[in-house]
């Protein structure tokens, strides 16, 4: 499979009925360190989703929630 001139793939076709894949349906890539992950983009999307990442904290959860516990 090649990326076409305008930056277009095919997504063959058995992939697109054996993940749900429909035309017209909107798909975000989301950058991983091996590569590119297609993902079907959901009307609801998980709280957690939603702020995942968003405190780029070095920490561990455990020692955060014990400083915000106050111990």
């Amino acid at each position: 499979m090649k990326i076409g001139e305008r930056g277009q793939v095919t997504i063959p076709k058995n992939i697109r009925e054996k993940y749900g894949l429909m035309p017209y349906m909107e798909v975000e890539f989301v950058p991983e360190e091996t590569g590119v992950l297609i993902k079907k983009k959901s009307i609801h999307s998980s709280p957690v989703e939603q702020v995942y990442g968003i405190l780029n904290k070095k920490a561990r959860t455990d020692n955060y929630i014990e400083v915000i516990r106050g111990r």
